[in-house]
């Protein structure tokens, strides 16, 4: 069986991109005559192939359409609505095969891609059979971190048990189960979904790799490898895996597993396919759109996140339209949005059980308050009332830390209590104390260290990062914890046009961004090459932007596409002491001459 690939099936040149007009567009591949259909929408594009999902009838304009959205086939006169990707006669039919419509950044174009073969977890098919009390069981940890007992084996799903996720903006909300590190040392195998430290997380890998450095773990042949942060982590494990996309991974006769990639975020975030004796569990985690939007019907169990607030916008974005009004009216609007796209999703793949997860954190420390007030997510159980509601024949599981689902009860009867088992009343759900002091203060060593005394290390980091040729000058300034100016701290101006230095902002049209960045956050992701995810994503910086446009070749380049090694700080500071011993020759050569030397004075460069 080969493995699942993203291929490119059309490609505009922004030229053609131009012409598209709202509405309905075919277009036809020049190489082997092929045509799709491209809706350009007020939002978005959608696209798909030109090809009825009934019997393989070319669509055409259909001539009662009265909004520009509905195309119709010439085989049996299917409609369908392009602009929601539903077939609207017959009625409750179809939903067609969506192709990704990839629009550039950088210039203008646009790509359909397509998952091939979309449909992977169909190879080999194997008939279900029937399951024994006991024998396939689900225990809820926290966050997104799921235990799944399959037969004689132990699956671990994005362990994240201990210290915080994005540097210092996320912490668990519920207390995992005393034993929560035990079970993950004897699990037999691990998944991790993605590099974010919610699903990856450092902190919890260290007491593991002290337990048991060997345990295997499994991963998703990425772009952005999910571990290339290791080696720097100092964590050691010595049995990870990365298996490609699409293919099935046996673990016994019974139980085996398959990684899929995401349709919107193939570099980095997967999704997961569990099947033991012919029953499937789909965990869908973070991805946005987990498989292209191709995803198995009817499974036993489905998995996805919920919650929302997973980003730093708009939260931490101020001047302009950004107003506290503004603010929660958007995020009001997106939970509600999120909802409805869950139930919805939910209704479509029709799984037989359902459960919210990967939505449990919160902002805990003191300083993020504001956050943690504005910052509203959708609870579990009201994504579940909703869920009921819609699809009364669902049975939704809203899960507690050690709570229990029996996989076989629950399918044999739903109604069934036993099925479910909650912890003990005098159980501790939530936490109330976190381990502040021990995670910042690794955060504030940063600070202090060598190479901050040289501004040069602003021009060192930033050619290391590589990003140039984008007409956009960033102002950084380093600040205390209430985003208030650093009394001491670097504030400076890059000019990523031709990646310069400038001392004010230039002259000719360009955006700009203003980012004010936590220094002890900051100066660790910049000493250690850390993406800025923990920065955006963990709410320590404050943006304000001019025009109010959202960069996204910037943002991917610095949240996803760093380099995987960190910068050579020693060499930076070989080379400042060769070029400090240099100066200082030079001044005892002239020191008649009143020569001042800054590099002698470390920071009064700044």
């Amino acid at each position: 069986m080969t493995s699942q690939v993203s291929k490119t099936v059309l490609r505009l040149e922004a030229e053609e991109v131009q012409t598209l007009k709202d509405g309905i567009n075919f277009k036809k591949q020049p190489e082997d005559g092929k045509c799709y259909i491209i809706y350009k929408g007020k939002d978005k594009m959608r696209a798909c192939r030109n090809q009825c999902k009934h019997q393989g009838g070319l669509f055409i304009k259909d001539i009662e359409d009265m909004d520009g959205r509905t195309v119709r086939c010439t085989k049996h006169y299917w409609k369908l609505n392009v602009a929601t990707m539903e077939y609207v006669n017959p009625p409750d039919s179809f939903m067609q095969d969506e192709l990704e419509a990839v629009l550039s950044d950088t210039d203008g174009s646009l790509e359909l891609l397509e998952l091939n073969p979309p449909d992977p977890w169909t190879a080999e098919p194997r008939e279900a059979q029937e399951l024994h009390a006991g024998e396939i069981t689900l225990t809820y940890i926290t966050h997104a971190c799921m235990e799944l007992k399959a037969g004689n084996k132990r699956m671990m799903f994005d362990p994240w048990l201990t210290g915080p996720a994005f540097a210092r903006g996320w912490w668990l909300l519920h207390e995992p189960p005393s034993d929560a590190m035990d079970r993950l040392s004897q699990a037999d195998l691990i998944y991790i979904s993605h590099m974010h430290s919610d699903h990856l997380s450092y902190p919890t890998l260290q007491q593991l790799s002290m337990k048991r450095p060997d345990i295997p773990i499994y991963v998703g042949d990425t772009s952005r490898p999910v571990f290339w942060y290791l080696e720097k982590s100092g964590v050691n494990l010595t049995n990870i895996n990365v298996v490609p996309f699409g293919v099935w991974q046996n673990v016994d006769e019974h139980l085996r597993f398959m990684i899929l990639m995401d349709g919107v975020h193939p570099e980095m975030d997967t999704c997961l396919i569990v099947e033991y004796k012919g029953h499937m569990i789909l965990n869908t985690v973070d991805c946005t759109r987990p498989n292209n939007g191709r995803l198995p019907h009817g499974v036993d169990v489905m998995l996805s996140d919920f919650a929302g607030g997973a980003s730093g916008f708009p939260m931490t974005f101020h001047g302009g339209k950004y107003t506290e009004s503004w603010k929660a009216g958007f995020i009001k609007n997106e939970r509600k949005k999120l909802l409805n796209y869950k139930t919805q999703l939910v209704k479509s793949l029709q799984p037989k059980i359902y459960c919210p997860f990967a939505g449990y954190f919160t902002e805990a420390h003191p300083s993020d308050r504001y956050i943690k007030e504005t910052n509203i997510k959708n609870s579990a159980a009201d994504l579940n009332e909703s869920i009921r509601k819609s699809c009364p024949n669902i049975l939704t599981w809203t899960p507690s830390p050690g709570s229990v689902l029996d996989l076989a009860l629950a399918l044999n009867d739903p109604s069934n209590r036993s099925a479910i088992t909650e912890p003990p009343n005098d159980t501790k759900i939530y936490k109330d104390s976190w381990d502040f002091d021990l995670y910042l203060d690794e955060l504030n060593a940063s600070i202090s260290a060598e190479i901050f005394k040289y501004k040069s290390w602003i021009q060192y980091y930033y050619k290391w990062a590589g990003f140039k040729g984008y007409n956009l000058v960033i102002r950084v300034i380093e600040t205390d914890d209430d985003f208030e100016p650093l009394k001491g701290g670097y504030d400076y101006l890059v000019d990523f046009l031709d990646l310069s230095f400038p001392d004010v902002r230039p002259e000719r049209d360009h955006a700009f961004e203003e980012i004010k960045n936590r220094v002890n956050v900051m100066r660790h992701v910049v000493l250690n090459g850390r993406l800025w995810d923990d920065l955006y994503i963990g709410f320590s910086n404050r943006m304000s932007r001019d025009p109010d446009v959202y960069h996204h070749r910037f943002w991917n380049h610095f949240q996803t596409e760093l380099p995987l090694s960190a910068p050579d700080w020693d060499g930076f500071l070989q080379t400042v002491c060769e070029i400090r011993n240099s100066c200082a020759r030079n001044v005892s050569l002239h020191q008649g001459y009143g020569f001042t030397v800054p590099w002698l004075s470390g920071r009064a460069l700044h």
